[in-house]
């Protein structure tokens, strides 16, 4: 008998509680991802109106904003996610489905024609149609826009709309996965306005509408009743609140502070699952933490020295250590297992301080020291990883220095401004737009600064390309281009783990961002 029959069998068990189908789930040794998805099929309850949702998040800062091109932390991306929708979603499931829009349609790859919902009221009571929508794209494409997304939508040369509900896009080249670059956090659909859009309100076609709104601390919500899809947005009100302290999260979801959390400590998280009325959730997906190398600066710009600094982290201790088995092993390219073109067939990359040393030697810098920032704030155990590599790499002859920076302020004075320093991201759906947005030479978000001619060359090339098979071997020769050439080291790809009051219920959950795909108050309820 299959793992996932016992647990069908366990699950049809008259008077099994949810914990105590975990823990039987777990003694039968079912994962700890399986157990929670069988568990979610078994205890789901039907969904309830009412009641305020409160979700305390380990992400925010003062210097967060509306503006969806500015968006970087998982407040914001939360807080927008509750207000407003886009052109499409990624699914629970994982597929991608029209959310804003009605359909979607092409016969190149090319020319993309959007089909809009009907009748779909902002919060402020204006219906929604083509001239939002464009709109809302041209607010990341002027000359002066450093949005994330700009380079996301930089082959859309043509722009129009085909009457009031239907916008149709000529791209510069074809791309396949066009549809799912408008599901990207940064291209919420705003209402038009004189200057452009109306970002400043956190007017949305949403869910919840904004109440107030302060910047890395404290947003409230509420319900809004025209919502257009049927089955969501069960809460009256939602409050979203920065928690940047773990154990503080961790102690306002024990004492019933609040509802949901993310990013649990993974060194406690076995004790928080033994407390009464709360329970851990789990998802794996595109989600990965990085060591990253800024490839314009030495001795980063030199590729046998990157080698050298890959070669010397032994990423299962850290995988063991840092994530407690809640993950799996990076090979120092950022495509998961989860994603369609996965090189599965790229040897892993092991903890070898002989080749490490090799190639120190090729470089000339034996006995290499260098300084590596850190600080919880990047990812969860982030430090300690630090610290961890550090004893690693002693073995090859590097000294690395450990410089533990402070969680505020992270985002703007350590990522992309200090040559070596811990990253957290969360992936993206396709492999086209993980390496558009943090490895295409002009990317807005190439951490590392790098840039390798072929890979850019392929960037290009797979995008457009519509054989399945040709495009399989393009993205996985750049996985190979990224790991043996690229600025960023990835130890590890991590799951995310959540925490939940037991009266909060859920469906299926999404396993593309955290927090069901930020979705939570749109898509969770009280049991």
């Amino acid at each position: 008998m299959t793992i996932e029959q016992q647990l069908k069998n366990l699950a049809m068990k008259s008077g099994m509680t949810r914990r105590g189908f975990m823990q039987r789930a777990l003694a039968l040794g079912a994962t700890t991802a399986l157990a929670t998805t069988w568990a979610n099929k078994a205890f789901a309850a039907e969904p309830k109106t009412g009641g305020r949702f409160r979700v305390g998040l380990g992400h925010g800062a003062t210097s967060d904003s509306l503006d969806p091109a500015t968006f970087l932390d998982l407040y914001m991306q939360t807080v927008n996610a509750s207000a407003r929708n886009n052109l499409t979603e990624v699914a629970q499931d994982g597929s991608l489905i029209p959310e804003l829009a009605e359909s979607y349609d092409t016969a190149d790859a090319t020319t993309w024609q959007f089909n809009l919902r009907q009748g779909v009221e902002f919060h402020n009571g204006k219906t929604m149609d083509a001239n939002d929508v464009m709109a809302s794209i041209s607010h990341h494409r002027g000359d002066t826009s450093k949005s994330p997304a700009k380079e996301l939508l930089k082959s859309i040369v043509e722009m129009k709309a085909d009457g009031a509900n239907a916008v149709v896009f000529t791209l510069s080249e074809g791309n396949a996965d066009f549809p799912f670059i408008l599901s990207d956090y940064h291209i919420p659909i705003m209402p038009v306005s004189e200057h452009g859009v109306d970002w400043q309100s956190g007017t949305g076609t949403g869910a919840y509408v904004l109440e107030s709104f302060e910047p890395g601390v404290r947003s409230l919500l509420k319900r809004n009743p025209n919502f257009f899809k049927e089955g969501f947005g069960h809460f009256d009100e939602v409050e979203i609140i920065t928690i940047a302290d773990v154990a503080a999260r961790t102690n306002a979801l024990t004492t019933g502070e609040i509802d949901a959390m993310d990013r649990v400590d993974l060194k406690t998280a076995h004790l928080l699952e033994r407390q009464e009325g709360v329970r851990l959730v789990e998802t794996s997906g595109t989600q990965h933490f990085t060591f990253t190398m800024r490839c314009d600066t030495p001795p980063f710009d030199n590729v046998d020295v990157r080698l050298a600094l890959k070669h010397a982290i032994d990423r299962e201790a850290i995988v063991r250590t840092i994530l407690r088995g809640h993950g799996t092993l990076g090979n120092d390219h950022p495509i998961s297992s989860s994603n369609r073109y996965h090189a599965g067939g790229l040897e892993q990359r092991a903890y070898d301080p002989d080749k490490a040393k090799h190639h120190l030697k090729q470089a000339g810098m034996e006995g290499l020291s260098i300084d590596l920032s850190a600080a919880d704030a990047a990812f969860a155990g982030a430090v300690d990883a630090a610290v961890l590599y550090k004893e690693h790499a002693a073995a090859a002859g590097i000294n690395i220095n450990v410089v533990r920076e402070p969680d505020d302020g992270y985002w703007s004075n350590v990522w992309m401004v200090k040559p070596y320093c811990a990253v957290y991201w969360g992936g993206r759906p396709t492999e086209d737009w993980m390496f558009s947005v943090a490895y295409a030479a002009d990317a807005a978000w190439n951490d590392s600064f790098w840039k390798h001619d072929k890979f850019n060359q392929l960037l290009v090339a797979a995008r457009s390309e519509l054989d399945e098979a040709t495009r399989r071997s393009m993205y996985e020769e750049m996985q190979s281009i990224v790991s043996n050439d690229g600025g960023v080291l990835i130890p590890m790809f991590a799951n995310y783990v959540m925490g939940l009051s037991d009266k909060v219920g859920h469906g299926q959950m999404a396993a593309n961002w955290s927090m069901d795909g930020f979705k939570c108050a749109e898509r969770w309820w009280f049991a």
